[in-house]
């Protein structure tokens, strides 16, 4: 079996081509969608990429989520096809309520581009199955609306289900990648559904999948093993 693994190009979208080479590089099949096409082409995963669909107006990902594409997606996403999101992606999924809280300005006002410390919390995911609960991985960052923010209540019931993926490493100094970059409550970098087979982060792993560019670092390469070996045992 080759796993096919779907990944949205909204307008405004960056890094789908990115994230492309990097399942290929797991070693499944990139299967390119179109934000206006309802069919997924039976895809087995999908990914929302990276970028700044509509140009960000309105809201991040608050018009990408009504495109055709997410229709389709949100029902099979809830009968369990894997999803990840990714910057843009996770900020789609938070506007289509696959996953829970919102997504704000960075509390300085700035965009923010480097190389970022995070703890994998969860790594019982589809998506994290690969890394090691506790591990400090190192993941390029760039974002302006990057602050993950919820109600009280809602955070209390992701850290009380493990549904904290992954965190910002906030010891050391912010030069080294260390410290929360953009205000993300609880130092929140990611978070999962009930059922794991959605995630989204801020961070882009697609960029830190060889050691010749992006990042220098392979740390972000699980993401996309994790959910090729998900898919091939369960096949």
């Amino acid at each position: 079996m080759t796993a096919r693994i779907g990944v949205v190009t909204f307008p405004g979208s960056l890094d789908d081509r990115d994230t492309q080479r990097a399942i290929r590089l797991a070693g499944a099949e990139p299967v390119a969608l179109w934000h206006k096409d309802k069919d997924l082409k039976q895809v087995d995963a999908v990914v929302l990429p990276g970028g700044f669909s509509y140009g960000d107006y309105l809201r991040a990902g608050a018009i990408s989520r009504f495109s055709p594409v997410m229709g389709t997606l949100i029902d099979q996403a809830k009968a369990g096809l894997p999803v990840l999101g990714i910057c843009n992606g996770f900020q789609v999924l938070t506007e289509a309520h696959l996953l829970p809280g919102a997504m704000l300005g960075n509390d300085h006002l700035h965009f923010i581009c480097r190389d970022q410390k995070l703890r994998v919390e969860n790594a019982d995911t589809a998506w994290t199955a690969d890394y090691e609960a506790g591990q400090e991985i190192h993941i390029p960052l760039k974002n302006m609306d990057g602050r993950y923010v919820a109600d009280e209540r809602t955070l209390d019931m992701l850290e009380a289900e493990g549904r904290v993926a992954f965190r910002y490493v906030a010891r050391g100094e912010a030069a080294n990648g260390y410290g929360n970059p953009n205000g993300s409550l609880r130092d929140i970098a990611g978070i999962t559904n009930e059922a794991g087979n959605v995630v989204g982060l801020m961070p882009h792993p697609e960029h830190a999948v060889e050691p010749l560019i992006g990042s220098g670092r392979t740390d972000g390469l699980p993401f996309f093993t994790s959910i090729l070996k998900k898919l091939v045992a369960a096949s």
